[in-house]
């Protein structure tokens, strides 16, 4: 059996995560969700985008990110099995590049009704899942 290990770095206090996201996390989170669905849509800025929209939780509400890891004789590797390069570009070139921008846009309609706004950070820690099958 091979022991995982998740690695979370330490964030700011849950109060300062809240004042962050109520006077500046709603709407830089809506800035960055356009300007990085903007740069998927072009060849040049692909990786730059992906980046961002894996990254938009913690810009939203300064969450630590955390990385999954397996131990194993030969050291440490990803805990995640990805799927295939190209079963996931297939998916982005047919699905994903045009179900982000909607998936986003639902989120954010969801986070500004306040009594949706769980439903909104769970769809916003999936971004990245909706894109490219991405595995976290």
């Amino acid at each position: 059996m091979r022991d995982r290990l998740v690695i979370q770095s330490a964030g700011p206090g849950l109060i300062v995560r809240v004042l962050w996201f109520i006077f500046l996390g709603w709407w830089v989170g809506a800035a960055v969700s356009a300007v990085a669905w903007f740069l998927v849509l072009t060849v040049i800025g692909l990786p730059f985008g992906l980046w961002i929209i894996n990254r938009l939780p913690s810009i939203m509400t300064l969450r630590p990110q955390e990385a999954t890891y397996v131990v194993t004789p030969y050291g440490l590797v990803s805990g995640v099995q990805q799927r295939s390069f190209l079963v996931r570009a297939i998916w982005f070139l047919v699905v994903g590049w045009w179900l982000s921008g909607a998936w986003m846009a639902l989120a954010y309609a969801c986070l500004i009704t306040i009594v949706l706004m769980p439903v909104a950070f769970w769809m916003y820690g999936r971004v990245g899942a909706v894109t490219t099958l991405y595995r976290s």
